[in-house]
């Protein structure tokens, strides 16, 4: 019987966690040399490309020393902390993996905190030691003080260390000491990394991911947790409510590289995939036909942050996207709730508006985005933070806020935090930036990203984790600006632009449709303005010279989704379709 390890990898976003995976494929020689590679192989969606972050965590299995090593990818944000929390179950250890720069950041500690509540043994890999001015040895100190901050145990502590680049494809157990390999950091697994063990008993399997193939339908994937899983054979799924359901496995797969391998039966402690059960949820149990025992539920954080969704109605409604109606809405947003754990959706009292609850805007902003691009047209309101009732307090969420700022520039971004409650907790120098760390009420991050980075000239580095929730701060103020309204419906013309451009900022382009009520520049008072942009020019026959100035239009505001949703206000909604992001009033006359 083969040896397993099951580590997933743990890291802040962009410190390097899938370029390492690549690099530990490339040593196990997976990929047929022949082919053309792609870089970061396991971002597979185009939203992960794009946006260089990992979203769904993925699976991929390497055979090294006649080991085989089942490898997790995890996301960084902590946003996606409902990815991470089902499949660290599936592991016995983790990759901690840290840039050599800019040392444990938030949101490796939300994940590290996770990892070490279960009880996992870390591995750390102090990352990019060949970038200028890093200090591996004190990146290395604070991973332990926060190691002991967050409780581990003096197994944990002990912790392994190796160095490298992973993008040069390098480990070593000394950062002076270059090589042209990563066989320590596997060497590392293999001797610090437990074995799965073989538990003997009847099946138990939890499902904590799941795929789906228009070809076979729903795959349900998991770690086997006693037993063995057998081919062709009937088994019981324990659902959620204390029910059971007969169920029949059709086929089994491992993973094998960085695809699947058919088996006809899974020992405990490898990780599997099965096709052809049929009604199954992430936390269900596989056990056995005659005695099933259930294994505990997944327990996933509680959303912080809630958004309406409704059908779109603006005059411009189905021109663009192919899913409208409030029956195709309703049926997507609940099927994502099938494999998103973080998320929930709530019916309200009207048939085409629903509340969905998410971890944070960038949880939020990527559903928006996915159901965009697969052709759905809505609109949202803007972000609510959730209050609670905590022992008869009013409690809010409270998030740790990280940024890093050029020294002279630090004061700007102080001064923004503490317009929105928040209260600086440390404030030291990293090389020739100035590290600066809040405590701040999540409703006062909403919108202040761009704030911070137009304050800073766009070179302020901001992250943030949630803390957990706390006695309510009160009412925040914040002096927006009017919004420019459209009062016509039609073409605008860069003549009405040109002679408004003094009343403030446009994020339209000329000859661009609009209609009544659309929202289409911000006014530089805070009243609300209409405006008609449809006007020309009245033209005569009489032709004057030295009349006819030609027309300085400056650019459009061009805002990307996320920040969309921050900007608008609670009386405005935006409207999202395949093609176009644009903000508009609830109600103008």
């Amino acid at each position: 019987m083969k040896s397993i390890r099951n580590i997933a990898i743990i890291a802040h976003v962009d410190h390097g966690k899938t370029t390492l995976v690549d690099k530990i494929i490339d040593q196990a020689h997976i990929l047929d040399e022949r082919k053309h590679h792609t870089e970061l192989l396991l971002d597979s969606n185009d939203l992960e490309r794009e946006r260089g972050i990992t979203i769904l965590s993925k699976n991929v299995s390497i055979t090294y020393k006649d080991v085989k090593i089942n490898i997790i990818d995890t996301p960084g944000h902590a946003d996606f902390g409902g990815e991470v929390e089902r499949v660290l179950k599936m592991a016995d250890g983790v990759l901690l993996l840290v840039d050599a720069f800019e040392g444990p950041m938030p949101q490796t500690r939300f994940v590290l905190g996770k990892a070490l509540e279960l009880g996992l043994i870390p591995i750390v890999v102090v990352n990019k030691v060949d970038k200028p001015n890093c200090t591996p040895d004190i990146v290395h100190e604070k991973v332990f003080d926060l190691m002991f901050a967050l409780d581990a145990s003096e197994e944990q502590l002990e912790f392994a260390t190796v160095y490298g680049s992973a993008k040069q494809g390098w480990m070593n157990y000394d950062w002076k000491d270059q090589t042209d390999n990563i066989t320590p950091l596997l060497d590392s697994i293999l001797k610090y990394i437990p074995e799965a063990p073989y538990r003997k008993g009847t099946p138990q399997m939890q499902i904590t991911s799941l795929d789906f193939t228009s070809f076979v339908g729903r795959i349900a994937i998991g770690r086997v947790f006693r037993g063995d899983l057998e081919e062709g054979k009937d088994y019981m799924l324990c659902k959620a409510d204390g029910s059971f359901k007969k169920v029949r496995i059709k086929e089994l797969h491992t993973f094998e590289g960085l695809g699947k391998n058919k088996v006809s039966k899974v020992r405990s402690g490898d990780i599997c995939a099965i096709t052809g059960i049929e009604g199954f949820e992430i936390g269900d149990t596989i056990a056995d036909l005659e005695n099933p025992e259930a294994l505990v539920r997944l327990k996933v954080d509680e959303p912080t942050m809630s958004m309406l969704f409704t059908i779109n109605n603006s005059p411009f409604y189905g021109k663009e996207g192919k899913y409208v109606t409030s029956r195709h809405l309703r049926d997507r947003l609940y099927k994502e709730t099938e494999k998103n754990l973080a998320l929930r959706v709530e019916d309200t009292d009207s048939e085409d508006k629903f509340t969905v609850f998410g971890r944070g805007i960038l949880h939020l902003s990527v559903l928006i985005e996915t159901m965009r691009r697969e052709g759905y047209e809505m609109q949202v309101g803007r972000p609510q933070v959730i209050l609670k009732n905590i022992d008869g307090v009013k409690s809010e969420p409270y998030e740790t806020l990280v940024i890093d700022v050029p020294e002279e520039l630090a004061s700007k971004a102080i001064n923004l935090v503490n317009l929105r409650k928040g209260d600086l907790l440390i404030m030291e120098p990293k090389g020739d930036m100035q590290h600066l760390e809040f405590d701040i009420p999540s409703r006062g991050l909403i919108g202040l990203r761009s704030k911070v980075l137009t304050a800073t000239q766009g070179e302020a580095i901001i992250n943030h984790r949630l803390r957990g929730f706390d006695k309510y701060k009160g009412v925040i103020s914040t002096s927006n600006n009017g919004a420019i309204i459209s009062a016509e419906t039609g073409k605008s013309t860069p003549y009405a632009i040109n002679k408004l451009q003094d009343r403030g900022r446009f994020f339209i382009d000329p000859n661009q449709e609009t209609y009544k009520g659309q929202v289409v520049g911000e006014n530089n008072k805070q009243d609300d303005m209409g405006v008609n942009l449809t006007k020309g020019k009245k033209l005569t026959n009489v032709r004057k010279s030295g009349t006819d100035e030609s027309v300085k239009i400056a650019p459009k505001v061009d805002f990307s989704l996320e920040e969309c949703m921050e900007y608008i206000k609670e009386d405005e909604y935006l409207e999202v379709t395949p093609k176009s992001l644009r903000m508009r009033k609830i109600s103008f006359r």
